[in-house]
């Protein structure tokens, strides 16, 4: 069977094949605890269920604009204007199958093969493989003071002839740092100055903690015409915890959107009108629900952090926001994929290798779901990996006992 070089070049998603295999343990009723997930627990919006509720009663549910039917555009642009103070008009918005097919169509729109594509390190799974999708090349940029938190330096430096992109996702999957105002101002500048596309993946923008405000990149833009090549990516998945909805969007220049568009209305005539529909809804309606879900993330993280701590080695920095933490476990195992592996296989808890991030050694532990799950699955990994804990354990009425140290 003959593949394409595409084809050969793009992996699995790895979160998604670690829900995967959490469902089928979960369903053969093994005592799982998925710390890997970037899923919130709390329930979609009611103002969401409503209106997505009405459009199937009414058993009218037809072909959308492949750009998004005008009412979820209407309530983007609020959005949009409300967050970034920005006003624009239909022509500026698209909506998409969830913000990843929103930066996979600007991608497909603005690559060539061989064009290259930076973002900062640690990264989202799905930037490289996407970036290959399209034929170009990924740059993926670790900071050089080893922190979470790149400088314009470490970009700057990357930059060749072949870079047409940067991505930059703030709050950022997997280590919730939060990147300063500055950096955001000096990127922006940046990349007017080479004439590069800068998108802004800020799918997590509200979920931030410790009294942080929200930064808008577009108060930075000097160049506010149609030649501006700021993308600013968003969605309804985390702040509104309606990750299966799979609705997101894109505002950018005409020119760009209308390409995009194009790519969209081929390759799935645009998202499911129940889907929108939902989204107006969520837009639209009581936002208290976005920091309810704010404050148990930070609740959440609080308690993370404090219970990794307890372990003798484990490096761990808060994170800003989201619901993720990044903790370097190096001192237990260098290898992440076999340390996630292993901590699967003995005490049925799941967590994200850093490698897929970028970041070996490192494990991405997800805050989304009860503290519970928090307590109990942190017991966990710590009997499986601290010599000093107890040789025995029970999970339920099931007695470990670990023989692998």
């Amino acid at each position: 069977m003959s593949i394409s070089l595409i084809g050969r070049s793009v992996g699995e998603s790895v979160t998604l094949k670690l829900n995967e295999v959490a469902a089928i343990l979960r369903a053969k009723g093994e005592p799982l605890i998925h710390l890997g997930g970037g899923e919130p627990k709390s329930k979609a919006p009611i103002d969401a269920i409503t209106r997505a509720a009405a459009l199937l009663n009414s058993g009218e549910i037809r072909y959308t604009p492949a750009d998004g039917i005008p009412a979820l555009k209407q309530a983007i642009i609020r959005y949009t204007e409300e967050y970034y103070h920005r006003k624009v008009e239909p022509e500026n918005v698209i909506a998409s199958g969830g913000a990843k097919q929103a930066i996979m169509v600007a991608l497909q729109a603005i690559l060539d093969p061989q064009d290259e594509v930076i973002f900062p390190a640690p990264y989202w799974v799905s930037y490289p493989e996407m970036t290959k999708l399209c034929g170009a090349v990924p740059v993926p940029v670790l900071p050089e003071d080893g922190s979470f938190y790149p400088r314009l330096q470490d970009i700057e430096q990357n930059v060749t002839s072949y870079t047409k992109a940067v991505i930059i996702n703030s709050p950022n999957n997997p280590t919730g740092a939060m990147y300063s105002e500055k950096f955001i101002a000096e990127i922006v500048e940046f990349c007017e100055k080479k004439d590069l596309y800068l998108i802004m993946d800020d799918i997590y923008h509200r979920l931030i903690f410790d009294g942080r405000k929200v930064i808008n990149p577009w108060q930075f833009v000097k160049d506010k015409s149609e030649n501006s090549k700021m993308i600013i990516v968003n969605g309804v998945s985390k702040q509104y915890a309606m990750t299966g909805f799979r609705i997101g969007w894109a505002v950018a220049s005409k020119k760009l959107i209308r390409v995009m568009t194009n790519i969209q209305g081929h390759q799935t005539s645009g998202a499911s009108a129940v889907m929108q529909h939902a989204a107006v809804g969520a837009l639209n309606g009581v936002q208290s629900g976005v920091e309810s879900l704010r404050l148990t993330l930070e609740n959440n993280r609080n308690i993370m952090v404090e219970q990794l701590r307890a372990f003798n080695g484990v490096r761990v920095a808060p994170p800003d926001g989201t619901f993720y933490t990044f903790a370097d476990f190096s001192v237990y195992e260098k290898d992440s994929t076999k340390l996630a592996n292993l901590l699967l296989e003995k005490v049925r808890v799941v967590t994200v290798p850093g490698v897929e991030f970028g970041l070996d050694g490192y494990l991405r532990l997800s805050t989304c779901g009860s503290v519970k799950d928090i307590l109990e699955g942190i017991e966990r990994i710590k009997w499986a990996l601290d010599p000093e804990s107890p040789n025995e354990l029970f999970i339920g009425d099931r007695k470990l006992v670990r023989d692998w140290l």
